[in-house]
């Protein structure tokens, strides 16, 4: 390879660099293209502009905050802040096209009932799409992201068994109220034995263990003065959902896990545990209705109803 010096060129012909390889290889002098000069010269421009618009150097502890500004509505009042991305982030959220469209769909859904949110696909999509960020956010912390609940903790919203109703309507005054689930003790009323026989009584109600000396015994219990259990569960044991006691006779368990154990013995002894000890601080559910607004609450109460079946 050699490096030597090309003959002096024409001031018209295209300019190189003056070198060579090879003989005939040459290093041509292009100049940079028009376009592709302005361009950059633009770019530069626009750095120097979005400096003093927007957020960009560090000074000290602070940086320079920019001159652009944010305009935005929260509880109500109107605030303008300096632009940041939560400031862009709460325009948005206030009067973004998608928030327009959320507000204008709450709206309806707050004017609708059911009927009318069945009948009209566009709003079943939105509480489907818009329900279930709501549950998610106030919900899904204690029912589980498909309302599927804890069994001893907090009842599943996706079986259709309610023990405070499952209509819209009910629903919706659980939400706004928020529950209190409270069964009391009964070791001071009851004697072991007669625990154990009011335990075989209610498994009985659900076809588990079939009718005996025990059952009988415990079924006097539970409808007399002692026991007193059909004051709240009712005579036949199906529950009162003003009260939000329990359906004892549909194998739908929200306290013991009765359907997980394999014997009947172990059943038993899970009633019994619940007849025992009570129900005391474990069936609280906080109320929303100072959280949400009654629109929202509406929507999530159209979302648990369905996830619950829709009946």
């Amino acid at each position: 390879m050699s490096n030597t010096t090309t003959n002096p060129q024409k001031p018209t012909a295209v300019q190189t660099t003056g070198h060579a390889w090879d003989g005939d290889l040459q290093e041509f002098n292009n100049p940079l293209p028009r376009w592709w000069l302005w361009a950059f010269y633009a770019t530069v421009v626009f750095a120097i502009g979005y400096w003093f618009v927007y957020p960009a150097w560090p000074v000290g502890g602070s940086w320079t905050k920019g001159f652009a500004s944010a305009t935005f509505s929260v509880g109500g009042k109107e605030q303008t802040m300096r632009w940041n991305t939560r400031s862009e982030l709460l325009q948005d959220l206030d009067s973004g096209a998608g928030a327009v469209r959320q507000r204008e769909y709450l709206q309806k859904i707050a004017s609708a009932d059911l009927e009318q949110v069945r009948q009209d696909p566009k709003m079943q999509d939105f509480v489907r799409q818009a329900g279930k960020v709501l549950f998610g956010t106030n919900c899904a912390a204690c029912h589980g992201s498909g309302g599927q609940g804890v069994i001893g903790q907090f009842p599943a919203l996706n079986d259709d068994d309610w023990l405070w109703g499952g209509t819209v309507d009910d629903i919706r005054r659980t939400l706004i109220g928020g529950r209190n689930g409270f069964m009391p003790a009964f070791r001071e009323a009851l004697t072991p034995a007669q625990a154990d026989d009011v335990a075989q009584y209610v498994l009985t109600l659900s076809g588990i263990v079939q009718p005996d000396e025990a059952a009988e015994r415990g079924k006097a219990i539970f409808h007399g003065s002692v026991g007193g259990c059909y004051y709240c569960h009712g005579d036949a044991g199906k529950g009162i959902k003003s009260m939000g006691a329990a359906n004892l006779s549909d194998k739908i368990w929200t306290l013991v896990d009765v359907n997980a154990t394999a014997t009947v013995a172990d059943k038993h002894a899970l009633v019994r545990s619940v007849i025992w000890n009570g129900v005391q601080n474990r069936r609280q559910m906080p109320a929303f209705g100072h959280r949400l607004s009654d629109a929202e609450i509406k929507l999530l109460a159209f979302y648990v109803h369905q996830l619950g079946g829709g009946q």
